[in-house]
């Protein structure tokens, strides 16, 4: 059974920094790929980063300079590094793994203060 944990939102500051964790279990971590996702209220789950089991990366355009995505196969876990918060950031975060099918984590909240 696939289990996705994300950990370090909070409450930050607009210009602050935050990173994100997801730690994956009951899979082949290395061989999949990994994505963050956010929900802000009343908006549908948008893409904010993905990377492959071979490290390529992407991200959206509204992000892109700002946040940082990596893995760590030796950790099973997925970071997500997050810079110059706006409060248009504010958001739940979900981490995602592919491998087949999509699995999803419980979300974490991130809030951006102006």
């Amino acid at each position: 059974q696939v289990q996705l944990v994300e950990s370090g939102g909070g409450l930050v500051q607009a210009g602050g920094s935050l990173r994100l964790s997801c730690a994956a279990s009951g899979t082949i971590f290395s061989l999949s790929d990994l994505g963050w996702y956010r929900q802000a209220p009343g908006k549908q789950r948008e893409l904010v980063a993905q990377i492959t089991s071979r490290s390529t990366t992407t991200y959206a355009d509204s992000v892109k300079g700002r946040f940082t995505i990596s893995r760590s196969n030796a950790k099973n876990t997925v970071y997500l590094q997050m810079s110059s918060l706006k409060p248009e950031d504010t958001a739940v975060y979900y981490c995602d793994l592919f491998r087949g099918y999509t699995y999803w984590g419980q979300g974490t909240q991130v809030t951006v203060s102006s």
